[in-house]
């Protein structure tokens, strides 16, 4: 497996949890971005941050001041910090592998991993 997500679980209105998935060494250095989407039942699948190979990160507008997009090159992990989670957060959270350098559309992941639960309670 490529990717592989951990850290998600359950989490209070207003608590964090950090997210990572661990890549694998393919990829070293063969990745234009990298981001974590999410999808809530019933819903599409939405983009919610990304990190391009200069490092520049890009936040959709609810993500922004609340998460916080990493990748660390030496242990090959893409971390999501998470804030201030709010119930509608409460989704299934995938990192991917895109292949433009912006990565925030689903439709330019190539690689997917599992995804890793995240359930907000009220």
């Amino acid at each position: 497996v490529d990717l592989v997500e951990s850290g998600g679980g359950e989490a209070e209105t207003g608590g964090s949890l950090t997210l990572s998935c661990a890549v694998s060494r393919f990829f070293n250095n063969r990745w234009p971005s990298m981001g974590w989407f999410r999808q809530a039942p019933g819903k599409e699948r939405e983009a919610v941050a990304s990190v391009d190979k200069s490092g520049r990160t890009r936040y959709q507008d609810f993500a922004e001041g609340r998460f916080t997009i990493a990748y660390d090159n030496l242990n090959l992990a893409l971390s999501l910090e998470m804030n201030s989670l709010k119930p509608e957060d409460t989704a299934t959270y995938y990192c991917a592998i895109c292949g433009d350098d912006y990565c925030v559309s689903r439709y330019a992941a190539d690689y997917w991993g599992l995804g890793t639960q995240v359930t907000v309670s009220s």
